[in-house]
């Protein structure tokens, strides 16, 4: 619970300094019709947008594990994760179309001194809320956190994307007004395919960790004398694992059980990533006896 107030509290913050970035590049992107800080000041919208979806997805994940739901609700933040790739999807689409419309008709955005103050001061907070999410959503191991970093720091490179068309376009060069916007639709695209990548690889049960490297691990634990059928699931920073292990057919299910804890603390220590391990126990001379689990 202390996990989800410290998200929580993060992501509003987040979403508050969100609001006041998006706003400021929008109102001066209209006022002086500069669509490549109109472009950055929606990218910055939907970075807010995101922390919402974020907030809600967390509030559903952080419940904890009940009778509909034995294996808790992690997963519905990775479904918030799938919201955030579609709303930057559509933001791509309004930039592309917004890029194309200025190509046709030809306008010549108005830049002064104060252009470059808004971008300069709004890409700074960019740069500390990057920073900060990420290193709080290692800590704090969020997925939610560090994919919303992610989506920050391509903020980051469309406002670099904005600055160089402004300079361009002060110096009688406006025709990079719009390529800077196809650029930051790129960004906010590449963007969504990675969130959504990482997002389908948890729906996926893909796997996360090498079989090889947890065998080596559980095979220096005294007892195991083998150890296969080894799987692993779930986010980059909440991995499952459940595997195999072959103990001498006389062990008796005491010092079996016993073994069993040994390597999954072993392997918790190795990955700090992995919060769950279950493991089946097998006598190593099959014939010997019947299987167990523990």
């Amino acid at each position: 619970m202390n996990s989800y107030v410290s998200v929580r509290k993060i992501l509003t913050y987040t979403l508050l300094l969100n609001m006041v970035v998006a706003l400021a590049k929008l109102f001066y992107g209209h006022m002086t019709e500069s669509l490549s800080m109109v472009a950055d000041g929606y990218h910055s919208f939907f970075d807010g947008t995101s922390n919402v979806v974020g907030l809600v997805g967390i509030w559903l994940a952080y419940n904890p594990p009940d009778k509909d739901h034995p294996y808790g609700h992690k997963k519905y933040e990775t479904l918030a994760l799938l919201g955030i790739s579609i709303l930057l999807f559509l933001t791509c689409y309004q930039v592309l179309q917004a890029a194309y419309l200025r190509f046709r008709d030809s306008i010549i955005p108005d830049v002064t001194v104060f252009s470059f103050l808004v971008m300069f001061v709004t890409m700074g907070i960019n740069i500390f809320v990057m920073m900060w999410e990420r290193k709080k959503g290692k800590e704090l191991k969020s997925e939610i956190l560090i994919s919303d970093s992610m989506h920050t720091r391509s903020d980051i490179f469309a406002s670099m994307a904005v600055l160089i068309s402004l300079a361009a376009v002060y110096i009688g060069v406006p025709v990079i007004d719009p390529l800077a916007a196809f650029v930051i639709a790129i960004l906010i695209g590449k963007t969504g395919f990675e969130i959504l990548l990482e997002s389908t690889k948890v729906l996926s049960d893909y796997f996360r960790l090498s079989p090889i490297r947890i065998r080596d691990v559980a095979l220096k634990v005294d007892g195991v004398q083998e150890c296969h059928d080894i799987r692993s699931r779930g986010t980059a920073n909440d991995v499952f694992v459940d595997l195999r292990l072959h103990v001498p057919s006389d062990m008796d299910i005491s010092a079996a059980h016993e073994l069993a804890h040994q390597v999954e603390g072993r392997i918790k220590k190795e990955f700090t990533e992995v919060t769950e391990v279950v493991v089946h126990i097998e006598p190593d001379n099959k014939m010997a006896g019947s299987r167990g689990e523990t």
